[in-house]
């Protein structure tokens, strides 16, 4: 049953509109005056308000156009009583009402009109939360539009960069080469020449021969390291940016997720006020599953992003002393589920967040409030990308003092 305020200052009007209304089973809130029903209104939210625009106590085109100016009032239907004499004129005012009804008040066509409030506070309703949901497609829509096209810049920057570090990483090998034949050839002639010259001994003193024999090979074994270190950064994000326009593809799991920690490394040091985060990996032995792989990696990316924050907020919410002994963990956790499905689990030791976050995941329309910070948007792009696109289970548990876990189940095989 609806929500009615009537705003009526005549007594008999008063009684009727009650009492028809009320053995409907309406819940109806009766008041004699403007300011009061105005205060009223906005302490009960109704789904109609009944206006009498006849009684010269109630400036009723005045309350019309404040109930409509107030947003939490603005989708209560306004229905006017007024006369037939009196409408001509308060048509001519161009008040925002939605309906009217003449006075005297004639039962059949109140309880229309307030039949007619309620399928309109329902259309309304069903209205806003058909916005919601274009608004939320399109947010997706963006997203997986900027995904795709950062996806598509990744890759090609990984391949402008992967041309010149190849070759000179196949170049080190043969540097390492050449300076290893060049020290024993050198070492050779000292041992033919007994007698160097003065100007060989003092270039010998001034570049401390010795020194430059032993480090040189040491300088291209680093050299080597870190291009081969680079190989690897740039083959990460080119597998982490896999383009999904092929469709499904199979995917290995424990790669996806290894390339993803490889990409979030520079995190896991320690920093001023927590140390080093230690990721801990339980990798089963999984089959390749049939996914996009791409989405899958971004999820991988914005749950383990997310436990990185935690850990530092908690390392920060933390007394100096407790923070220096706080030890911050991620423990990777896969599985075979049975014949059709695996798991990922992520969890971390964050002790101080243990809100229930679930719902904000799952139910975009019943998130945070916007004074609230918005600590799930990469999680709930990851539970879309989890249940809605692959079909599976995302799950999120929170313990006061022990941390936070996330479980996901993927099907191996697109149905």
């Amino acid at each position: 049953m609806a929500k009615i305020l009537a705003i009526v200052a005549d007594t008999v009007t008063f009684q009727v509109v009650k009492e028809l209304l009320s053995q409907e089973g309406h819940q109806v809130r009766v008041v004699p005056d403007d300011k009061e029903g105005l205060d009223l209104a906005k302490e009960l939210s109704p789904d109609a308000i009944i206006c009498d625009g006849t009684s010269p106590q109630i400036n009723f085109l005045e309350v019309c156009r404040l109930v409509k100016a107030e947003r939490e009032l603005a989708a209560a239907y306004f229905i006017l009583l007024t006369t037939p004499e009196q409408f001509d004129e308060v048509q001519a005012l161009d008040a925002p009402f939605d309906d009217f009804l003449f006075k005297p008040i004639v039962k059949q066509e109140l309880l229309a009109r307030v039949r007619a409030s309620k399928r309109s506070h329902e259309l309304r309703a069903r209205l806003e939360l058909t916005q919601q949901e274009l608004d939320l497609s399109r947010d997706r829509m963006l997203q997986n539009e900027k995904m795709s096209s950062l996806g598509e810049l990744v890759s090609g920057i990984a391949h402008e960069i992967n041309n010149p570090i190849t070759f000179i990483y196949s170049n080190l090998t043969h540097v390492q080469s050449y300076a290893a034949d060049l020290i024993e050839l050198l070492r050779l002639y000292q041992k033919e020449l007994v007698n160097p010259g003065a100007e060989i001994l003092q270039k010998q003193q001034d570049m401390d021969v010795e020194f430059v024999l032993d480090d040189l090979l040491k300088i291209v074994s680093s050299m080597r390291t870190g291009s081969d270190r680079i190989r690897q950064i740039i083959l990460s994000l080119q597998d982490f940016s896999r383009s999904d326009r092929s469709g499904w593809q199979l995917f290995d799991v424990s790669d996806g997720l290894e390339n993803t920690l490889l990409l979030l490394q520079h995190r896991l040091p320690a920093r001023e006020g927590r140390r080093d985060i230690k990721v801990m990996k339980q990798f089963g032995n999984l089959p390749q599953i049939e996914c996009y792989a791409g989405l899958l990696n971004q999820a991988f990316l914005n749950i383990i992003n997310h436990a990185i924050n935690a850990l530092e907020e908690s390392a920060q919410d933390l007394e100096e002393l407790e923070s220096i002994k706080f030890k911050p963990v991620i423990l990777i956790t896969t599985q075979v589920v049975d014949a059709q499905r695996i798991s990922i689990e992520i969890a971390d030791n964050d002790i101080a967040h243990s809100k229930d976050i679930t719902a904000q995941i799952s139910e975009p329309f019943l998130g945070a409030k916007p004074a609230e910070p918005p600590i799930s948007s990469g999680l709930a792009l990851s539970y879309r990308i989890i249940v809605e696109q692959h079909k599976g289970e995302f799950k999120c548990f929170s313990e006061p003092g022990k941390g936070t876990k996330i479980q996901i189940e993927i099907p191996l095989r697109h149905s």
